[in-house]
């Protein structure tokens, strides 16, 4: 029983990420200028992973494989440039508002 609610499961975050991911694609279709928004979005948010991947110390510790140990340390530096970036974006949008 546990299997088969663990399949429907797996079916329907399946479905989540299709619809998730394919609502604003299809949208987009109708306006270039927001498909290009998107894009370049994307594209940013790749390269911030590019910069953090190969600025990543690939040091072996434990079980994990070299380029596992990349690949983690990409994702905390591509999560800490992206929390900084948030952060500095709300800070940055309270202080022009107080300052009109």
């Amino acid at each position: 029983m546990v299997d088969v609610g663990l399949f429907i499961s797996y079916i329907l975050i399946g479905v989540c990420i299709l619809t998730a991911v394919g609502m604003p694609l299809m949208k987009a279709m109708g306006d270039p200028d927001s498909l290009k928004k998107m894009g370049m979005g994307v594209g940013a948010l790749v390269v911030v992973f590019l910069v953090a991947f190969f600025t990543a110390n690939g040091e072996n510790s434990g079980d994990a494989s070299e380029t596992t140990a990349k690949l983690v340390g990409a994702g905390l530096t591509t999560f800490y440039i992206l929390a900084i970036a948030a952060i500095g974006g709300i800070v940055y949008t309270e202080i022009k508002k107080a300052a009109e």
